[in-house]
């Protein structure tokens, strides 16, 4: 997801912590597999499971021993309202180009976002939202209440790793403002947009570069952090 409401509550979260107690537990290799590996393995197994692309994820990164909450939604989690100006800056702070941008934003070809990250989307009147779309969005989505209320972030093919995401975005189908910043101004990313839209091969090996250096940013290695016991908790 690509706001801080729905970032912060990772509802796998459970499953990767079972996969991880049975390393920890486990006399192969107890205190060696970290649940950020785990973490890194899991979502380019679940998104290949499903079409993704299969891409080489490298291991042996240990465990934060703090985590702060406020740090990330100060600035390292991109908002659903950003611009793409904001979504420039924040991707190129961590190494990460435009097209990386692009690419990595085709995740959204899968999972739901709660109808407050796109409300305000629907009744601000904007010309950047198809009538249609937003018009059944809605249904879900009332001025008032139904906050929780869920829609796929890609209505045409949810739970398919594609190139759905970025049709949608030509059409105005975008379900997250964040998301509908990437076509329509003019801008640099409108043309690696069409790009995607036309040539899914293209995207999934974007995409899997994409995933690799951001596998890369300011982990932690050798002394540095811990081998979590639990993933919720630092030991």
């Amino acid at each position: 997801m690509n706001c801080v409401y729905d970032n912060v509550k990772i509802k796998s979260f459970s499953l990767y912590q079972y996969i991880h107690s049975v390393f920890v537990t486990n006399t192969v290799c107890p205190g060696v597999v970290s649940c950020a590996d785990i973490i890194a393995v899991a979502a380019r197994d679940a998104s290949e499971y499903v079409g993704g692309p299969r891409y080489a994820v490298k291991v042996g990164r240990r465990d934060s021993t703090t985590a702060f909450r406020a740090i990330a939604d100060s600035g390292d989690l991109p908002s659903f309202r950003a611009s793409l100006d904001d979504l420039s800056d924040l991707f190129l702070r961590k190494g990460l180009n435009t097209r990386d941008l692009v690419a990595l934003s085709g995740a959204h070809t899968l999972g739901q976002a709660t109808c407050v990250t796109f409300k305000e989307r629907l009744y601000d009147n904007s010309s950047d939202i198809d009538a249609g779309f937003s018009s059944t969005r809605k249904r879900r989505c009332p001025v008032n209440g139904g906050d929780t209320n869920l829609a796929p972030l890609d209505q045409v093919t949810p739970n398919s790793f594609d190139n759905n995401y970025y049709r949608n975005l030509m059409q105005k189908k975008g379900l997250l403002a964040s998301d509908q910043v990437l076509f329509g101004s003019g801008a640099s990313t409108d043309s690696i947009v069409s790009e995607y839209s036309r040539n899914p091969s293209r995207f999934a090996s974007d995409y899997a570069a994409a995933m690799i250096k951001m596998g890369d940013i300011q982990t932690l290695t050798g002394s540095a952090g811990q081998i979590r016991r639990i993933c919720t908790a630092v030991n």
